[in-house]
């Protein structure tokens, strides 16, 4: 699906020169490396702040701590998405609320959030899933009029852009009041482990953020928080300081591959390929972007509409084809988060996809060959 060692072999004396570099000064814990790829981040982000932590779900729960979110407030999130989202809602005793999705974009459906609301709810996380950004506009609007706070789950979408409807641009993750990302290694900027980060623009809550990512501490051994050990490693923070100069060309080389797939599939009947829908600048009959980089393609997921993918699925791992299915089994009935208050009615969009959706490998290395042979052996498996 990722193909990170050919990734690592066309930067690889830059890499070794700054772990080596982070290994003979031996500041593997807060380092200078980790504080120059915070101002970096920031720079490219053009945001305020940008917190390093340890991992994406780290970042989730900690933005969540920082806005004071209280046992039994109820915080909405998209069903059709991976379970850190909701697990970090359930570990601070928050009450998860999870809505349905898009049917074309995969992201969560705004008049579904309205109709979710109610006097207990405090939050949204709006997931930019596969790496394009949510209806930010709409979930701007519907958070202003209830007061209710923003985090956005970035893990799949570093170095998107989101268009407004003024013509107005911010990166994902910048938009609302708090951002959340991972850097795991198959990210579009991933380490050789586990890293993550939060953004905002609020000074204060980025102060709190700092305090909570470190047990609590502004100054060592005075506690004026609640907090968690939750930091990015200096070995972590080198390998993304040489990634990160590269990431959009990281994010147009997935925009290529996509528009390869796209343009292979575009005539198969039971085959519906992604959807881009964020502005005018978009190709959407080829779902790509020609100068916007609304979708930067963490994930390439098909539908096939003709209930063949589990077969297909099969199919292409007899060929030693990699794929995923993203994912398999809605949040609302997974057994850690089944609840009454959810009615399988409320669900068919994710509970259609579910059955529907399959990844196809995606990065930066693909080429020519690769592509044509995965979207011959695909076109003619679901044709015949």
């Amino acid at each position: 699906m990722v193909d990170l060692q050919g990734q690592y072999k066309s930067i690889k004396d830059q890499i070794n020169s700054s772990l080596k570099e982070v290994m003979e000064t031996s500041a593997f814990i807060n380092g200078p490396e980790v504080q120059k790829f915070q101002k970096e981040l920031e720079e490219y982000l053009g945001v305020k702040h940008v917190i390093p932590c340890a991992n994406g779900t780290d970042a989730l729960q900690i933005a969540m701590m920082g806005l004071g979110l209280q046992p039994g407030d109820e915080v909405i999130t998209a069903d059709f998405t991976f379970a850190a989202t909701v697990e970090v809602i359930a570990l601070l005793q928050l009450t998860p609320v999870l809505v349905d999705v898009y049917p074309n974009t995969f992201n969560i459906d705004t008049d579904a959030i309205r109709k979710a609301i109610t006097p207990k709810t405090k939050a949204i996380v709006p997931v930019h899933l596969f790496g394009q950004c949510a209806n930010m506009d709409e979930i701007l609007a519907i958070a202003e009029e209830h007061n209710l706070y923003i985090i956005e789950d970035n893990a799949q979408a570093i170095g998107a852009n989101y268009t407004f409807k003024n013509g107005t641009r911010k990166k994902a993750g910048t938009i609302g009041h708090v951002g959340a990302t991972s850097f795991f290694p198959s990210k579009n900027l991933g380490c050789f482990g586990d890293g993550g980060a939060i953004f905002t623009n609020d000074d204060d809550l980025a102060h709190t953020l700092r305090g909570v990512v470190n047990h609590g501490m502004y100054e060592r051994y005075y506690h004026d928080v609640v907090g968690v050990n939750s930091r990015l490693d200096s070995l972590q923070a080198a390998v993304l300081r040489v990634k990160l100069p590269n990431l959009n060309d990281y994010n147009k080389a997935r925009q290529e591959a996509a528009r390869k797939y796209t343009k292979a599939f575009q005539n198969c009947e039971h085959i519906e390929t992604p959807q881009v829908e964020t502005n005018q600048n978009c190709d959407k009959d080829l779902g790509i972007c020609s100068t916007c980089d609304c979708h930067v393609f963490h994930q390439y997921t098909l539908k096939i509409t003709n209930g063949k993918r589990d077969a297909l699925g099969k199919h292409l791992a007899e060929l030693q084809i990699p794929h995923g299915i993203y994912y398999p089994i809605p949040l609302h009935s997974q057994k850690a988060y089944k609840d009454s208050r959810y009615k399988e009615a409320d669900f068919p969009v994710t509970n259609q996809l579910v059955k529907e959706v399959i990844s196809l490998p995606m990065h930066t290395e693909l080429d020519d060959e690769q592509i044509a042979f995965i979207t011959k052996t695909i076109i003619d498996f679901v044709n015949k």
